[in-house]
């Protein structure tokens, strides 16, 4: 007799094996410049992991193949992240130079903002952020798509919560046990709106969670206007989203924000090369 559950591990090798070929087939014929090559390459191992956890509708955005997406897949973001959970600081801080966090600490003692009492840290990652904001925040809690990430997080101490989710789902839906919708004086996103495209969704949910005057935080990737071409977003080169500026302007007015800094920062070094963006500091009205 045969075993089922033996006969669907050979099914899943198998067409991992295969979604593993088509992706890296895509890979090469890109780096080679062959992109009709690449994106009918990149459109087979869409069709055998519709959940797109190698980020392929990334990549296809990427080289001109379809429009970008809204925002990332999820399934992409959290193996991308659990994937790297243990070098992530090594790759982030020591590679990337990444110093977004100490950036944020920064602009806060120079708007002369807080301290505060309540610190919403989307995207946390391993708590750079939280660390950064300590002496600032009395209650932290941490948000991340990665569950291995979060992990991470809680040994280091420095949040009083840690929940697994994605940031706008999050603003949107997260209750406490008690069904009470809970709020904050700070929300943080150092390192979130590279893999979001559209921020109108994160902008309302922010602003539906934070204390009336309360404040956000945030950091964009960008690209220069002739690149962007009149597009609000756009999938960069990296495989990033990047943002123009006059778009997070008009989204965060529109949202109901004002701008109390938006500074061009280089967030993060990427073979050498300088990774343009904005570091913003906004105030709810």
């Amino acid at each position: 007799m045969i075993d089922d559950d033996t006969t669907k591990s050979s099914d899943d090798d198998i067409e991992n094996e295969a979604l593993a070929e088509a992706y890296n087939r895509g890979l090469g014929l890109q780096k080679a410049g062959d992109l009709e090559g690449a994106e009918r390459a990149f459109r087979e191992a869409l069709a055998l992991d519709p959940q797109d956890t190698g980020g392929v509708s990334i990549r296809l955005a990427a080289i001109g193949a379809e429009q970008a997406p809204q925002k990332m897949p999820d399934a992409y973001v959290a193996t991308l992240f659990d994937q790297h959970a243990d070098v992530f600081d090594e790759i982030l801080v020591d590679e990337l130079g990444y110093c977004v966090p100490l950036l944020v600490r920064e602009m806060i003692g120079r708007l002369e903002a807080g301290p505060f009492d309540r610190l919403l840290d989307l995207g946390c990652g391993t708590g750079l952020t939280g660390l950064a904001l300590a002496d600032c925040t009395v209650h932290r809690t941490g948000v991340d798509l990665s569950e291995r990430i979060v992990e991470l997080a809680f040994d280091r101490e420095v949040y009083d919560d840690l929940y697994v989710g994605e940031a706008v789902e999050f603003l949107a839906e997260f209750e406490e046990d008690d069904g009470v919708r809970p709020t904050w004086d700070l929300i943080a996103a150092t390192d979130v709106l590279p893999y979001l495209g559209a921020v109108e969704p994160f902008l309302q949910g922010a602003a539906g969670r934070l204390v009336p005057n309360g404040f956000l935080a945030f950091s964009t990737e960008t690209l220069p206007e002739e690149v962007l071409q009149g597009r609000s977003f756009m999938v960069g080169p990296k495989n990033r989203f990047a943002q123009g500026e006059s778009y997070i302007r008009s989204a965060l007015a529109a949202a109901g924000f004002e701008i109390l800094a938006m500074d061009p920062i280089t967030v993060r070094h990427e073979e050498g090369q300088p990774v343009p963006g904005h570091l913003v500091m906004a105030r709810l009205r």
